[in-house]
């Protein structure tokens, strides 16, 4: 198939959801492009993001929906909503609104290997996560 003739399919036409329903999301910030995360999507929350312009994901440990920032106010603000040329991954540009991490960082990539194999912080503590969510992450 031809890249125009490609383009004539709906965007959710073209994903590849897994055998599980889900496609692996890479959230990245629209403006500097720093990865800020990756979660699991499944078509119900990629049509809710489509619509709302609101980053929503599917919980695998809590098997529901979960619009990020719904319990933290940590939203985010999608831009843009690309795919892969397998169609088997989906990009999100994103404003971040506060952290992305569950534990309080600006990215859930917050450790970086040195060169001894120890890790080291490499990123900004946003928030409180006992303050957010009243327990530890």
């Amino acid at each position: 198939m031809s890249d125009n003739q490609d383009l004539q399919k709906s965007f959710l036409e073209t994903v590849k959801f897994d055998e599980k329903g889900l496609v692996p999301a890479i959230v990245q910030d629209h403006e500097t492009g720093k990865v800020l995360m990756m979660a699991w999507m499944n078509r119900e929350s990629l049509e809710m993001t489509l619509e709302r312009k609101q980053a929503c994901y599917w919980s695998r440990s809590r098997q529901k929906l979960w619009l990020k920032g719904e319990s933290s106010g940590n939203m985010q603000d999608v831009h843009d909503i690309l795919i892969d040329c397998d169609g088997d991954t989906i990009l999100l540009k994103v404003s971040q609104k506060g952290g992305a991490c569950h534990v309080g960082y600006h990215s859930c990539f917050y450790r970086k290997a040195k060169d001894d194999l120890s890790m080291e912080i490499c990123d900004t503590l946003m928030f409180d996560p006992e303050e957010v969510y009243g327990k530890k992450s």
